[in-house]
């Protein structure tokens, strides 16, 4: 078999450097971390279930603090694994072998430079990660990356209660999705196998695309807006699967603030300056983070995220909550992106008044 096109290892390493000084590793409040954000992943769990009806089937959440360096192990893991399909097609494609030495280690220093960044950000992470199956002590945990999370409280004179207690609402909220219906996990990890097998890796067509984008920029249009590079370089039957992954995750990212509001609602006086922080942190960014943002196409999906908000808002206003709870039923009830941006398309079809819409 081919030698994967990244260097992993590289990887690791470029993203711990980037990743930098890890603040508040030091101070005795971090050592009470872990027992305190335990006690309140527990507590919005609750919460959670009381709020949406939804239940974990595998049992209590379990947090886990890490620090940058493990998010980086974390995810260079779930990369290595979940990219494979892909890197294979990379390697096996290659025409000139003698370059995949230098091939893997500038792919390794790219992947690796993008997690450091991504590690100095990230503040909780509810894992779907998709890591080896002899590792099952490594899946369905709820992760709080500490120093960040410290930084920031510091930073803006956040309560750390409140905080840590905001953050751990919308983590198990994204757990109590994917662990209370039972269909959701396998469903949503079998699209993402979909458009990895769907890729076609070409650097041509990477060529191509590059070109497209700085001819439209010179005519001021950004195709980048819309999804990133993922999104331009993929093919047309990637880009059905990513307008049903989109789809979903606009709703779960949706369902997860609304839900995160409504059950911290009498625990959350702070919650409305916490929201407006993190989105003027989220839109401030500058120079190369702004335009990594744009490459791997975060903003894109930021917007999906405020669509899926409004899409949950406009069904439970003409059909209340129980027709919002349909989406649950089947997977077949998610809706697309499309039927995201256009509610009342959804409404109409799981009402049978409509096919899917494309």
């Amino acid at each position: 078999m081919s030698a994967e096109p990244v260097d992993w290892r590289l990887a690791e390493r470029v993203a711990k450097r980037v990743a930098g000084h890890e603040p508040f590793l030091d101070s005795y409040h971090y050592r009470n971390l872990a027992p305190q954000l335990a006690e309140l992943t527990a507590k919005a769990e609750e919460l959670v279930a009381t709020e949406t009806g939804l239940r974990p089937l595998s049992g209590p959440a379990r947090a886990r603090v890490a620090t940058r360096a493990q998010w980086v192990d974390a995810n260079v893991a779930s990369f290595q694994r979940l990219l494979r399909p892909v890197t294979q097609k990379m390697a096996e494609r290659a025409s000139r072998p003698w370059l995949a030495p230098l091939t893997q280690r500038v792919s390794g220093t790219e992947m690796g430079a993008i997690l450091g960044w991504m590690s100095t950000r990230v503040l909780g992470q509810y894992d779907l990660l998709v890591i080896e199956d002899d590792r099952p002590e490594d899946q369905d945990i709820v992760y709080y990356v500490g120093p960040n999370v410290m930084a920031l409280e510091h930073k803006h004179g956040f309560d750390p209660h409140q905080f840590r207690l905001w953050l751990a609402l919308h983590e198990t909220t994204h757990r109590a999705q994917f662990t209370g219906v039972e269909w959701l996990r396998p469903h949503f990890l079998g699209l993402v196998q979909e458009a990895l097998d769907a890729a076609e890796p070409d650097l041509e067509h990477f060529k191509m695309v590059a070109k497209q984008v700085i001819e439209a920029r010179r005519r001021g249009h950004d195709l980048l807006a819309d999804g990133g590079l993922p999104a331009l370089l993929a093919t047309p039957e990637q880009k059905a699967v990513l307008d049903r992954i989109g789809g979903m995750m606009s709703l779960l990212e949706g369902h997860g603030d609304i839900t995160m509001d409504r059950a911290g609602a009498d625990f959350l006086p702070d919650a409305g300056r916490f929201a407006r922080v993190l989105r003027h942190r989220r839109n401030s960014a500058k120079g190369m983070a702004k335009l990594v943002q744009r490459l791997i196409g975060i903003e894109a999906k930021l917007n999906q995220y405020a669509a899926g908000e409004a899409f949950i808002e406009t069904v439970e206003a003409r059909g209340g909550r129980e027709l919002l709870h349909r989406v649950w039923e089947s997977a077949e009830r998610l809706p697309t992106m499309t039927e995201i941006r256009n509610p009342q398309q959804w409404i109409d079809r799981v009402n049978g008044t409509t096919a899917l819409a494309g």
